[in-house]
């Protein structure tokens, strides 16, 4: 069972050396694709069918039926009020210097672990129309990224209907779905439309490998995100999804063990037959992916954009949990890699992949 749930976060202290306080840290339309919401509406539906517990709200807790959240029975999930009031997110930004969040649901409102398909789409669905609903109140800061019932036959009709109905600005999606992992067929409708279309598609880990493993010292967020991660996508890349259907695929926090396990992927295809199933090495495509920045550690987060490039970098904080960045734009500043490389992690490439439009350049000297 897990102890607790995502993805929160403590502070950049892990020897970041942050810019000095003179150099401007505002007026820069930072855009933060890695942050959670969880609609009260949302939750309410969920209580009247007994599969959320909200008694503990106004402590900052809730409780769900594990059907829908793929954890223990029980478990006290955090619900900051950021979660469902706009306004206390709307300050939280303005605090440290983002201007949009690209707002997705928390991986335990996916109910990716049900084997029941009519409650995984239901959860989904309502799941999106209160998200839609939670972007709306603020439409100029915020963004929303759909959820999909992953695994199951439809997911690419959900996400359609996201897209064009909702006004979604891309889709949010786990690491697996009623027991099947991304590259299973049942997903291809899915990312066929999603390719088609270049939506914008945020990963994040829905699950862990070998939970009875990681029941003590919270290890499902500290290891076992990372580790799933790193699963999903190397079954993109074996599985042939990635050489199909090219993505704009967004991993959180920084591809998890992904990066650091290039090299091994890479010396497998070329050694060992079963896994020669591309026409390029893996490290091809992990290299089309973009990363966000929730890495919290300045060298690694330094040499993931020497690894991938700054083009393919963006911010991400993972608001409004405990182990997020609550520095977000020090942290990139942090690598001092110039305006430009700057800009685009902060801003440009976000922009592009979400289909802002153009933006002004940044205030000199950020």
């Amino acid at each position: 069972m897990w102890r607790g749930v995502d993805v929160g976060s403590a502070v950049n202290s892990n020897g970041l050396h942050i810019v000095p306080p003179e150099a401007p840290l505002t007026d820069v339309d930072a855009i933060d694709v890695h942050a959670h919401a969880m609609p009260l509406p949302l939750l309410q539906r969920l209580a009247d069918e007994d599969l959320a517990d909200l008694a503990g709200v106004s402590s900052g807790i809730v409780r769900l039926d594990p059907r829908v959240s793929g954890v223990g029975p029980g478990a006290p999930l955090p619900l900051a009020r950021s979660q469902y009031d706009v306004a206390v997110r709307l300050s939280e930004m303005d605090e440290v210097g983002v201007h949009r969040h690209a707002v997705s649901l928390p991986p335990f409102l996916f109910a990716s672990t049900a084997d029941d398909q009519r409650l995984a789409t239901s959860v989904v669905e309502r799941g999106n129309v209160a998200l839609a609903t939670y972007v709306a109140d603020a439409p100029d800061r915020l963004l929303g990224l759909a959820s999909v019932p992953l695994g199951w036959p439809g997911a690419a009709e959900v996400a359609r209907q996201a897209l064009d109905e909702q006004g979604m600005a891309g889709i949010a999606i786990g690491s697996r779905g009623a027991g099947r992992d991304l590259d299973d067929p049942v997903n291809d409708d899915l990312w066929a439309l999603l390719s088609e279309r270049g939506t914008f598609v945020f990963l994040h880990p829905s699950g862990v490998p070998d939970p009875q493993r990681q029941a003590d010292y919270w290890l499902p967020q500290l290891v076992g995100y990372p580790m799933e991660t790193a699963l999903a996508v190397a079954r993109l890349v074996f599985g042939r999804v990635l050489e199909r259907f090219p993505l704009n695929l967004c991993l959180a926090h920084g591809g998890g063990c992904l990066p650091a396990l290039r090299g091994r992927l890479d010396m497998g295809w070329e050694r060992k037959d079963v896994a020669r199933t591309t026409a390029v090495p893996p490290s091809e495509f992990t290299d089309r992916l973009y990363y966000d920045t929730a890495v919290f550690n300045p060298v690694l987060l330094g040499r993931l954009v020497e690894d991938v490039g700054a083009d393919h970098v963006l911010l991400g904080t993972d608001h409004p949990f405990e182990l997020g960045d609550r520095q977000p734009l020090q942290t990139v500043r942090a690598l001092c890699l110039g305006d430009e490389d700057t800009r685009r992690i902060l801003r440009d490439n976000a922009t592009e992949l979400l289909g802002l439009g153009a933006t002004a350049p940044l205030t000199p000297g950020g």
